[in-house]
């Protein structure tokens, strides 16, 4: 995530990889001072927490996270987050 926040030619990034909330925290942060990405893949991530099949604890904090970056990136036009049990918590982020 820290080499996303200071790239300057990278404009797609596909990471399908279960980073879980506290990666898609990092990624906000990053998102947030990045400048070029226009593309950003995060389907099947478990970003709240839980798996693919609902197991886990539940928590809106990388969901929450990545809405309060989008409020700042104005460069993003692309963000897949299907199959990441987004919830009516992450959804209203």
């Amino acid at each position: 995530a820290e080499a996303l926040r200071g790239n300057e030619v990278l404009t797609t990034l596909v990471l399908c990889d279960h980073i879980g909330d506290e990666g898609a925290t990092a990624i906000a942060d990053a998102l947030k001072g990045n400048e070029v990405l226009t593309s950003l893949d995060l389907r099947s991530n478990g970003m709240c927490g839980l798996d693919d099949r609902g197991r886990g604890t539940y928590s809106a904090a990388g969901i929450t996270a990545l809405a309060e970056a989008l409020k700042v990136n104005a460069v993003l036009t692309t963000l897949k987050l299907d199959d990441n049990n987004i919830g009516d918590e992450g959804a209203k982020a």
